[in-house]
């Protein structure tokens, strides 16, 4: 009974399924589906905090950090002290960043859209809603 409730083992399964799709759609620009993610996220006016990056992602500061290295030192961001407060790490999207993440855009749309061809309209804004909900729970 627990197996065909168990809301966890679906999200996982699911949550493998979506991640092997992007990893192969970002392939061809060297790219996995969590890299494009941590991008996208940098993708903004004002650099967020190491910390700041870490709420908006439900991660630990630590976790974050060790998963922007590889980024890091690639050339696609950047992480600087906080010019009025040096304790304060901000993440900057290089420019090197930006151009590798609007190349990446294209395999984005293409893997995005085939998942949802396979999901009706009604039922993609459910599952978004809902995946929402949990998230801020």
């Amino acid at each position: 009974m627990i197996g065909s409730r168990c809301l966890c083992l679906r999200v996982q399964r699911a949550s493998r399924a979506i991640g092997r799709h992007f990893d192969n759609a970002f392939r061809a620009v060297g790219l996995n589906n969590w890299q494009f993610s941590l991008l996208m996220m940098l993708n903004r006016p004002s650099p967020l905090t190491v910390t700041s990056l870490a709420e908006e992602l439900a991660m630990d500061r630590t976790t974050t950090t060790k998963n922007l290295k590889p980024l890091e030192r690639r050339g696609l961001l950047e992480i600087r002290r906080d010019e009025q407060d040096a304790r304060v790490k901000r993440v900057v999207l290089t420019k090197a960043g930006q151009a590798l993440l609007t190349e990446a855009v294209r395999p984005w749309e293409e893997a995005q859209q085939k998942i949802e061809t396979g999901l009706l309209g009604a039922d993609l804004n459910s599952l978004h809603s809902a995946l929402e909900a949990i998230a801020q729970s």
